[in-house]
């Protein structure tokens, strides 16, 4: 499903790095491997509604509850707090099989499903199993691979916006309000 390759992609993640200002550190010993640190820089502060750009306005949150399904705790950090600092309450499970356990007890109004998981279900699984149990429920997917007929599948069921990894606040704050303000079928 894409998952191998021939290089370990680094002038992707390099370029990645570069764009978001933090740096590589490489640690490698022959014989014994290498160790790739990547360093970014953060910031804690909320940025005050009204020194948002204006098209960032456009898609903060309304409160409205989000579930992240992803099988890496990163994805799950990194989502759960852009999310959160757009507005949305938001939840994450790291498994289809807990997102279709969540969804019975815990209704929501968006789903950003990964779509391919380590093990159990993918997101085209997860998403199929959740609509049985309740129709018509929005989702986006968010994934670090091509987009692929798994995708596709999701989005005939009703999933919205494919958003490719790595995201930036932006692209993923628009997709779930584009989704949120979508009419349902």
């Amino acid at each position: 499903m894409g998952r191998s390759g021939t290089g370990l992609g680094m002038a992707v993640v390099w370029g990645t790095v570069k764009d978001h200002g933090g740096y590589i550190d490489v640690q490698s010993l022959e014989g014994k491997g290498a160790v790739f640190t990547l360093y970014f820089p953060a910031n804690r502060e909320d940025l005050p509604r009204e020194k948002l750009p204006f098209a960032m306005v456009d898609c903060r949150g309304h409160g409205e509850s989000v579930l992240v399904v992803d099988d890496v705790e990163e994805q799950r950090i990194i989502a759960t707090a852009i999310l959160s600092k757009l507005g949305y309450l938001v939840a994450a499970v790291s498994s289809g099989e807990d997102a279709v356990e969540y969804i019975k007890e815990n209704p929501v109004d968006l789903l950003v499903l990964d779509m391919i998981m380590g093990i159990g279900m993918d997101g085209l699984e997860t998403f199929r199993e959740i609509t049985k149990w309740k129709p018509g429920q929005k989702a986006i997917i968010a994934s670090g691979f091509s987009e692929t007929s798994r995708v596709k599948g999701a989005q005939r069921l009703g999933a919205g916006e494919y958003v490719k990894k790595p995201y930036t606040m932006e692209k993923i704050g628009f997709a779930v309000r584009k989704e949120l303000d979508r009419r349902s079928v």
